[in-house]
């Protein structure tokens, strides 16, 4: 069943690949970007669900401090109850962000392994920069923009105040970067554009929160 998902997304690559040859601009780099927007517009009903919920624990941090001042030494049990109260006061759900995660992770997997030892139909277009998409970034160019992109992501929804999510904002890209340094380009490239992409939409949904929230304050 692995091996049947591995070439499944090699037969999805190739075919994204004569796309991109009839539309006049061949290239694996496009088609692994291309990729990556049909994985992400599947993925966006539950993408949108887990972006609304960081947002808006991004925005209840301050209120969910209150409460763990008030409580956490004097009775932690009902300060789990006053936060989960406050969640579902305001439809948050802590959990929304694993579902995509756990969705991802086999397609992530099964690109890794479908990029290895990869057979292009074109060697001359599995190049991004100079770079060969079935091997390693020899530039680290890929790397680093994983890691740029990562942050920026990250920082849409990252509660500064806490002090433990302020520093997974800096070490977190830093390990992902570490990660796309030692897998096929082509996969680098991938969580490079799934970041554009994801950052794209966590910022129009951040907008949608904050104008929702200005208009329950004005009513």
């Amino acid at each position: 069943m692995w091996q049947a998902l591995v070439d499944g997304m090699r037969i999805v690559i190739d075919s994204l690949y004569a796309f991109t040859a009839v539309i006049g601009v061949p290239s694996y780099a496009l088609a692994i970007v291309l990729l990556t927007v049909v994985v992400k517009v599947a993925l966006y009903p539950l993408s949108k669900k887990q972006m609304k919920s960081m947002k808006m624990m991004q925005q209840l941090a301050p209120k969910i401090k209150e409460i763990q001042d008030k409580y956490k030494n004097k009775d932690p049990q009902k300060m789990q109850q006053k936060i989960m109260e406050l969640y579902k006061q305001h439809n948050v759900n802590p959990a929304a962000g694993c579902l995509p995660i756990l969705i991802q992770m086999p397609i992530l997997i099964a690109l890794y392994r479908a990029l290895l030892n990869y057979d292009f139909i074109n060697h001359e277009h599995a190049y991004l920069f100079g770079i060969y998409l079935a091997e390693k970034d020899p530039t680290f160019i890929l790397p680093v923009l994983a890691a740029v992109t990562t942050f920026l992501q990250s920082k849409l929804t990252t509660n500064t105040a806490d002090q433990t999510q302020k520093t997974m904002l800096y070490t977190m890209p830093l390990f992902l970067g570490w990660i796309a340094a030692t897998v096929p380009s082509g996969l680098a490239l991938y969580w490079v554009s799934f970041n554009v992409v994801g950052t794209i939409q966590q910022y129009h949904i951040n907008k949608q929160v904050l104008a929702t929230e200005k208009g329950v304050a004005e009513n």
